[in-house]
């Protein structure tokens, strides 16, 4: 059987900064939240019906956080969460050759090396599935 590959497609945080999937700050269930350009960010809550707009600097806490013993595992929103998926359950990783280090990293180049790790795949993958499990129930 051929190994899964993954081409690092040269997506950063910035990408998927402007939305996310937060905790809800009335219910504490899963909300969007969205900001965009020339406007105040917003929260939207379809469970208890909240819609807040406000500073874009206040984002309420992450929905898509999980504990591992090695450290937490986090995401935007469930393209995000995928995104990490794909990387962490490939057997061959691949990036351009023209692939540059520091400050213009792709956000899976920035992933901590205890993610990349083989020997902490099912873990991982784990923690992974139980997130976007979360959304579902959420």
């Amino acid at each position: 059987m051929p190994p899964v590959r993954f081409h690092d497609s040269g997506l950063t945080y910035y990408d998927f900064a402007d939305t996310a999937l937060v905790r809800c700050p009335r219910c504490d269930r899963v909300a969007h939240y969205e900001r965009r350009k020339g406007r105040d960010a917003r929260v939207v809550c379809r469970s208890c019906g909240l819609c807040r707009a406000g500073n874009c600097c206040c984002r309420p806490p992450l929905w898509l956080r999980s504990e591992t013993r090695h450290g937490e595992i986090w995401a935007y929103d469930l393209e995000h969460l995928d995104l990490i998926r794909r990387f962490v359950a490939a057997d061959l990783r691949e990036r351009d050759p023209c692939y540059e280090h520091g400050r213009k990293m792709t956000c899976v180049g920035r992933l901590p090396a205890w993610i990349k790790s083989a020997k902490n795949r099912t873990e991982v993958l784990r923690a992974i599935d139980r997130m976007r499990a979360s959304v579902i129930a959420g």
